[in-house]
């Protein structure tokens, strides 16, 4: 009796074991893996190596798990009839699985949740361990089980789940609201395109770069930019950018006879299709803060600037120099107006030929 005793209790002890460890590794993220395995904590590199390879730690802790409760459970079978007879092998075996559900499995899987990070961290060196010692087995099962395994690594964490994480920071007081209000901006970045935050060609201020500072000073005060477009003869002949700063200093320093071309600086041209999130480091890596937009047709469509960049971050930048606030919205208007006159001149020219 004393045996068949002690064997329930190793038995369902080893079988809690694994379950507890299984729990506790699914239980315990990457990054948070990768965190402890940062900080340099002696155990975390051991867990960070299991986290990002499962299959085969997990297969080991499933074959010691089955070794338990099925050889195990023929084990003590035997050993309960030579103690109680085949007449209550039947209450036996409904209180041994009864024990297994409850002891190996509902118990030290809540266990293994609830406390994951000690548990994962105690046992991530003697389960790499053990899975060397099993890796005939291991190696084995994979062969069998890989026509029904998904060869595609699945990503760590995406976009949706990130975001779900902010909000729960934010409520529980760990984010704050502005925090949270950038994070969910970074994602917006790659959903805006150079066309869609420019400063269209129709209220791009530009230079021609043939004019001398005397006869573009007029101009030059006027602009509301720092950064001011040089042309040839049309606006689609940009030659280069020019510093308002500059060009005022010189006016000061009375080289009012020096043309704008003397002040110009290298230009960037980026297509319409280029994203928020390239342009950012685009201009970083350049070191510069305003590029040319160019159409489908290699025409110039507009002027980007870092500034607006940074605006689908944290919202519109208005300083005491800005007029207008919203460029695109003020480029729609400026249409709409240019095109009201040709339309009601075209119903004019309609009605007299019908009279």
């Amino acid at each position: 009796m004393d045996v068949l005793i002690f064997t329930v209790f190793v038995v369902l002890l080893l079988s809690a074991l694994c379950s507890g460890a299984e729990a506790a590794l699914f239980s315990v993220s990457l990054l948070n893996a990768q965190r402890l395995a940062d900080s340099g904590h002696a155990s975390a590199q051991a867990l960070l190596t299991i986290r990002r390879k499962m299959n085969r730690p997990i297969t080991t802790l499933v074959i010691l798990n089955n070794l338990a409760n099925i050889g195990g459970s023929m084990f003590i079978g035997s050993l309960a009839t030579a103690a109680f007879g085949n007449r209550w092998m039947g209450m036996f075996s409904a209180g041994l699985t009864l024990a297994v559900i409850v002891f190996s499995e509902i118990i030290p899987k809540t266990i293994g949740e609830h406390y994951a990070l000690p548990i994962a961290l105690a046992v991530a060196r003697p389960i790499q361990a053990l899975t060397v010692v099993f890796l005939p087995f291991v190696w084995f099962l994979e062969r069998i089980t890989r026509p029904f395994m998904s060869t595609r690594r699945p990503f760590t964490t995406n976009e949706a789940q990130i975001k779900l994480l902010t909000n729960i920071g934010r409520r529980e007081g760990a984010i704050d609201e502005k925090e949270s209000l950038l994070i969910h901006q970074v994602f917006e970045l790659n959903d805006y395109m150079a066309s869609d935050i420019m400063t269209p060609r129709v209220m791009m201020t530009s230079l021609q770069a043939s004019l001398t500072l005397a006869e573009a000073r007029a101009a030059i005060r006027s602009s509301e930019h720092s950064r001011i477009v040089a042309i040839d003869k049309s606006p689609d002949s940009i030659v280069g950018i020019v510093m308002k700063s500059e060009l005022l200093q010189a006016i000061v320093d009375g080289k009012n006879d020096q043309a704008v071309a003397d002040f110009l600086h290298e230009t960037l041209f980026v297509p319409e299709s280029m994203s928020a999130d390239t342009l950012l480091p685009y201009f970083l890596e350049h070191h510069q803060h305003l590029a040319v937009v160019i159409d489908e047709y290699g025409g110039v469509a507009g002027v980007v600037t870092l500034e607006d960049v940074l605006e689908v971050l944290i919202g519109e930048i208005v300083d005491e120099t800005d007029r207008v606030t919203d460029l695109q919205e003020a480029a729609r208007h400026r249409y709409a107006r240019m095109q009201k006159p040709v339309v009601d001149d075209a119903e004019t020219k309609g009605h007299i030929n019908r009279e």
